[in-house]
This record gives structure tokens, sequence and C-alpha cells, in this order.
């Protein structure tokens, strides 16, 4: 039990290419309509936390100011509420979208991530 304990403990959770497509959907030139632009801030929060939440617990802020600076403005951007004003929103998801391009390099560097298998 205790070595299977380890492997568990060790594990890095992987990222995902959910990730890298909401992403890159919002970053595109496409624009999101008013009806998507609720879905993609919800995909895009639950990536954010997630990528905080593993920097956090695995402490990786405190070997490296770059990664702290992406934690709180992943904080930041994915509790702000989503503008009712369509351009704003627009410009919200693409500030969270450009948050979550960092982190999940700089965590792979640091083995918190590994790249999808």
């Amino acid at each position: 039990m205790t070595r299977v304990l380890k492997k568990v403990q060790r594990r890095a959770p992987y990222v995902d290419g959910l990730l890298l497509n909401d992403v890159a959907a919002v970053l595109d030139d496409y624009t999101p309509t008013e009806h998507e632009v609720d879905e993609h801030a919800q995909h895009l929060r639950g990536h954010l936390m997630r990528l905080v939440h593993v920097a956090v617990v695995s402490k990786v802020a405190e070997q490296d100011g770059q990664v702290g600076d992406l934690i709180e403005r992943g904080r930041s951007n994915g509790t702000e509420e989503v503008p009712t004003d369509h351009r704003r929103a627009v410009g919200h998801l693409r500030r969270m979208a450009w948050t979550l391009h960092a982190p999940p390099e700089r965590l792979v560097a640091h083995q918190c991530l590994t790249e999808t298998p």
C-alpha cells in the first residue's frame, strides 16, 4: 500500500487537449457569440482554478516568481464576473485565455504537470 500511495502522490496531472482547445477557441480570429460567452467563461474558469490549485499544492510559486504572478492573475480573472456588454465580455474571455497560456508550460517545467499523454 505504501508503494502505491507514493506513486499516486508523485503522479502529475497532465495538460489535456481540452484546455488547449478552449484557449484556442477564444484567442482565434473567431469572436464568440453572446450565447457562447458564458460557456467559454465556465470552461476557462475551470481550467484556471485547476492550474491555480496545482501550483499552490505543489508550492511552485515559492520557487518561481513568474508562477506566483500567474496564480494571482488566474485567481483574479477566474473570480471576476463576466461583463454583460458583449465586447467587454469577449475581452474578459481573452484575458482569461492569455492568463492560461503560460502556466501549463511553467508547471510542466517544474514537473507539476505532464504534457498530454
